[in-house]
């Protein structure tokens, strides 16, 4: 499967699981932290420089969700409870089809989602269900670069960045 411009409207994302390695730190204070890759911050560029909208849906209500969206110029919704139900709305009001939409997710609050969007893709640490709905169950952990991955094996043919 190649994919480019003309094939995807739109990219949804889960946060922990996927950025993440689902892993976190608590302090003393309740302060938490996570584990980020850095190469997906170059594949979030790409897909940027291309004009392709992203957008990360998390059910976590924690800061660092947005903190990271934002460093990575991408759009973000946290605390979401049906991340289905504002896919539908956010592909409505910008006019993306869900036909030409990719939902990257791994554990069963993305379920939904992931049977809702043309494109599914989990990482191979995945919920057992999550693997088994989505089209695209990819070689390498949350974590471990899944943005990464996903434009080097599916977008610009192998060319790398430019």
């Amino acid at each position: 499967m190649n994919l480019n411009k003309k094939k995807i409207d739109v990219i949804f994302t889960d946060f922990d699981g996927v950025l993440t390695d689902n892993k976190f730190y608590l302090d003393a204070n309740g302060d938490e932290s996570v584990r980020l890759n850095r190469s997906d911050g170059l594949a979030f560029d790409y897909l940027n420089k291309i004009k392709i909208p992203i957008y990360i849906i998390s059910t976590e209500k924690n800061s660092i969700v947005k903190t990271r969206a934002k460093k990575l110029k991408v759009k973000c919704h946290s605390g979401v409870s049906d991340k289905k139900k504002l896919i539908i709305k956010l592909c409505n009001k910008n006019k993306y089809s869900l036909s030409k939409s990719i939902y990257i997710g791994n554990d069963v609050n993305d379920l939904s989602s992931i049977k809702l969007c043309n494109y599914s893709f989990c990482p191979k640490d995945s919920n057992k269900i999550i693997k088994k709905n989505s089209k695209v169950v990819m070689n390498v952990k949350g974590g471990e670069g899944v943005i990464r991955y996903l434009v080097d094996n599916y977008f610009n043919d192998g060319i790398g960045f430019i």
